[in-house]
């Protein structure tokens, strides 16, 4: 049984440069970014019989200094023709979903259109926030209607948490880390699954996804910490805050069956699963190996820990799904 990985990341020269040159050499306090080259990711990719990588920017993205538009444009279209290449090299071997230079409205809907309409991106790639804006902000709106516009696949992809907050000379929304922990623990480590949580449920309440309904969405990590706080905020928002926007656990529990797909990058086995499929079946999920963020030897340990465990939960016709036809599925609507 093959596999289509859809979260996989790539990590082009002149992004590694810009990251190092810009402060984000140890991204959201990971020691370093690891080593990357597409003749190592298709070593691995043979090892372990995936037959296809969709590949993306991870965090920081690609807007790299706050507030600087130049870099983020610059960053953003050197990242996504590398990828681009890679693609029509190897197109049975290689997809990419693109980046934008968010929080640059105009500059990422520019973006969205070459990338989808030009260099043949599987979808695009955002991260959960832009320095503190997340991705149901009212200004992203015009970037969310082009994409509605082109049935455009969105995976979303964690970084670290930030806020929107007086800086120390008095200067009103400046951005600033919320990575309460960070001095002894790196953001991945266990921030991305609330960032994950975070970024979908600002999306349901922001109406974002019910006004987009064209776009597909693939969440990570196996939707983070999601499944087991959407009771939660759903029953707060309409019977606390008296919120008439049709936001309940079960249209909630609807979209994400309907709309959203979910990556098993990380750790779904052997417990966080079972909170994700108490909302969507197999038909949702999608294999991830999260490399070369995670080393090798990690993706062929998850591998063989998802091999063994998941056709006990699913059966061995549906697992076949979660490996690979669903991707198929989902990587045939762009086309």
């Amino acid at each position: 049984m093959g596999r289509i990985d859809t979260h996989a990341h790539f990590v082009p020269p002149s992004w590694r440069q810009s990251c190092e040159q810009h402060g984000h050499g140890k991204p959201d306090g990971m020691p370093e970014i690891p080593a990357w080259d597409p003749e190592q990711h298709l070593s691995l990719m043979d090892k372990l019989d995936i037959e296809k990588s969709i590949v993306s920017i991870t965090s920081p993205g690609t807007t790299l200094v706050a507030g600087d538009i130049a870099i983020a444009v610059d960053v953003t279209r050197a990242s996504n023709d590398y990828a681009a290449d890679l693609k029509r090299a190897r197109p049975n071997r290689f997809g990419f979903w693109a980046s934008l230079p968010l929080p640059f409205v105009q500059e990422s809907v520019q973006e969205v259109q070459r990338a989808l309409g030009e260099l043949d991106a599987d979808g695009v790639g955002l991260m959960t926030n832009y320095y503190g804006q997340y991705l149901g902000d009212a200004s992203f709106d015009p970037v969310f209607g082009e994409l509605n516009a082109r049935s455009a696949t969105v995976f979303i992809h964690p970084t670290g948490p930030c806020v929107m907050a007086a800086s120390d000379d008095g200067v009103d929304n400046q951005p600033r880390r919320a990575s309460p922990l960070k001095q002894n623990y790196p953001d991945p480590m266990f921030e991305y699954l609330f960032e994950t949580a975070r970024c979908a449920i600002n999306l349901f309440l922001s109406g974002t996804v019910s006004r987009y309904p064209d776009i597909t969405f693939v969440l990570s990590h196996a939707g983070g910490a999601l499944p087991p706080i959407v009771q939660r905020f759903t029953t707060f928002s309409s019977a606390i805050l008296k919120l008439d926007n049709g936001v309940t656990a079960a249209t909630v529990r609807q979209m994400l069956q309907t709309r959203f797909f979910f990556d098993l990058a990380g750790f779904p086995f052997p417990d966080q699963i079972h909170g994700l499929v108490r909302y969507v079946d197999a038909s949702r999920l999608l294999y991830g190996s999260d490399f070369p963020y995670t080393p090798a030897a990690g993706v062929e340990m998850l591998a063989q820990m998802m091999d063994k465990e998941g056709p006990v939960v699913f059966g061995e016709e549906k697992w076949e799904d979660v490996m690979y036809k669903n991707a198929q599925r989902l990587l045939a609507r762009q086309k």
